[in-house]
């Protein structure tokens, strides 16, 4: 008798320990979390990266979805602040039980919830933010796909360079960490070049008037200006420098490649570079997957598609390649296993190859570059080869 409980207790105890191991997983759901912001700052970003997800799910789910299961995803609102996305990582975590977070936005906030899902084995996937912190350092339930700011200017910046045979390259950048990360990626580049910074001006968040670091620019005859800005930021400086006659090449990271930019900027922006990795969906698109995607879409929610819808539907993209080849048995440890030899083919957005490895948790460090011309982004060069 005493044997049998032994063995009821160890079988239980096995039960519970395989239940844990596939939280959000039963025989026809898989549960997918994400934290995004709906009502804050960046509330725009937040939405349209949500839609893009639930796009991509419903596609997946009216072709029976995979595997039997259908996909489920829940949405949390934490207004861009990293103590709401804690209340927000734990609900999904510990409340709703979800197998995976995908495409939470923001720096900050990713590095605040993270430490909740890790601690439940829940992987961090594709966070929709540029930091290095997103994979590095190392750990097995991080995985990122966006090209990080250093290495975006640390790959473009030299290409831009002698393409228009810059001499002076100067920078403008926001006085944090982002900013740094875009000002070390250009000091890296030029390296390559035995060039330096002919002149760096830098501002605080929240600043307005960007007259003395455009003047300090113009003095010094810059030609090329590196923007570590973000949308405010850009405009006002391009829309200064314009104003006085300082017309140099324009470059900034994916923080400026959004349509933002030249619908708030206006004609002023044209000419500026940034960045990018997949393209920006226009209605009217030339390439007719990108219309067709673009219109469909805007069906189905009264809305013109921007850079982060694309993002959101990407991410699910992958992750449901990542599903499918895990197998009937879905676990986070099968999960990881097909992601560790994953190969994801570029897509109609013109997204670079990615893959992965048990070390490699980012899926491409390239980017290339898109140029406002007549008030639109477009696509103005291929990757650099490794």
């Amino acid at each position: 008798m005493t044997l049998k409980i032994a063995t009821l207790a160890v079988l239980t105890l096995a039960a519970s320990l395989a239940g844990a191991q596939t939280q959000g997983v039963s025989k026809n759901e898989i549960l997918i979390g994400t934290i995004q912001d709906m009502s804050g700052p960046l509330a725009g970003y937040g939405k349209q990266a949500r839609n893009g997800m639930l796009l991509r799910i419903d596609e997946i789910n009216e072709q029976g979805g995979i595997h039997g299961r259908r996909l489920r995803l829940i949405a949390e609102d934490d207004g861009y602040d990293p103590k709401r996305a804690v209340l927000a990582a734990q609900k999904l975590v510990n409340q709703d039980k979800i197998f995976i977070m995908a495409g939470h936005l923001g720096t900050a906030q990713n590095m605040a919830a993270m430490p909740v899902q890790f601690e439940k084995n829940v992987i961090n996937f594709f966070p929709i933010t540029a930091a290095r912190e997103m994979y590095e350092p190392f750990h097995k339930l991080k995985y990122s796909f966006a090209a990080t700011y250093y290495d975006q200017m640390r790959t473009t910046l030299p290409v831009l360079v002698k393409e228009k045979g810059a001499k002076k390259v100067c920078s403008i950048y926001q006085d944090d960490d982002f900013g740094l990360e875009v000002q070390r990626g250009a000091d890296a580049g030029l390296k390559t070049l035995n060039m330096e910074m002919a002149e760096k001006t830098t501002y605080k968040r929240g600043a307005t008037d960007f007259s003395s670091q455009v003047a300090k620019m113009k003095s010094a005859g810059c030609d090329l200006v590196v923007l570590g800005t973000i949308i405010r930021e850009t405009i006002g400086t391009i829309a200064e420098s314009r104003k006085t006659g300082f017309n140099p090449v324009f470059l900034g990271s994916s923080a400026v490649y959004t349509d933002l930019i030249h619908k708030l900027g206006g004609k002023p922006m044209d000419g500026l570079y940034a960045t990018m990795t997949v393209q920006h969906p226009y209605l009217d698109e030339a390439s007719q997957p990108i219309r067709f995607w673009a219109n469909k879409y805007k069906t189905k929610f009264n809305e013109d598609p921007t850079v982060f819808s694309v993002y959101g539907y990407d991410i699910i993209d992958t992750l449901s390649r990542a599903v499918q080849k895990a197998g009937p048995n879905l676990s986070t440890e099968s999960f990881i296993k097909a992601m560790d030899t994953m190969v994801v083919p570029p897509d109609m957005f013109g997204s670079a190859q990615a893959t992965f490895s048990p070390t490699k948790r980012l899926g491409s460090d390239l980017s290339r570059l898109s140029q406002i011309v007549d008030g639109k982004w477009k696509v103005i060069s291929d990757y650099p080869k490794p």
